[in-house]
């Protein structure tokens, strides 16, 4: 009978083993499979750079992200200069017919104001009448000429400054 229990003990004691075994057979290939996707991060975190030195890699971002300042920088600064060019383009416009002369036909005369956003530019008006055509310039800083302005002019003027 001792026999037996020494033998059931052995057993026991072996399947016990057994078991133990194979859980940490268990543990060992989860925490591998776990190593290898930690090492596969590690290497497309240095993004084939080859270096091992985190430092280095930390040095190399800082000096892109130095270039990537400058750069934006001097993007922002043509872009301000873009838009200061812009705003002095002749790039507002308004045209005004009209009859000039009750004996003429139809609106064949015009105003024409050809301005940037502060009113400055040109206002070109023409005058036809039966026999010939005049064409004037006047100059415009901020919507006023120093020379006097037709109401016509002055109406052409005003549709240059309305936003469509």
């Amino acid at each position: 009978m001792e026999n037996l229990v020494q033998l059931l003990d052995a057993r026991l004691l072996l399947l016990a083993c057994s078991v133990l075994i194979l859980v940490f057979l268990i543990v060992v290939i989860i925490l591998w499979s776990k190593l290898n996707k930690l090492r596969k991060m590690y290497l497309s975190m240095l993004n084939g750079s080859g270096t091992l030195n985190v430092e280095e890699t930390l040095i190399e971002i800082q000096q892109n992200n130095a270039v990537l300042k400058q750069e934006t920088d001097n993007a922002q600064q043509q872009m301000d200069a873009i838009v200061g060019q812009m705003k002095k383009m002749k790039s507002n416009l308004g045209v005004y017919r009209f009859n000039a002369f009750a004996e003429s036909g139809s609106d064949q005369s015009f105003s024409i104001a050809l301005v940037d956003d502060e009113q400055d530019g040109v206002v070109i008006s023409g005058i036809h009448n039966r026999d010939e055509t005049y064409v004037f310039a006047k100059p415009l800083e901020r919507g006023i000429s120093k020379y006097m302005l037709s109401p016509e002019e002055k109406e052409a003027i005003l549709r240059s400054g309305q936003k469509k």
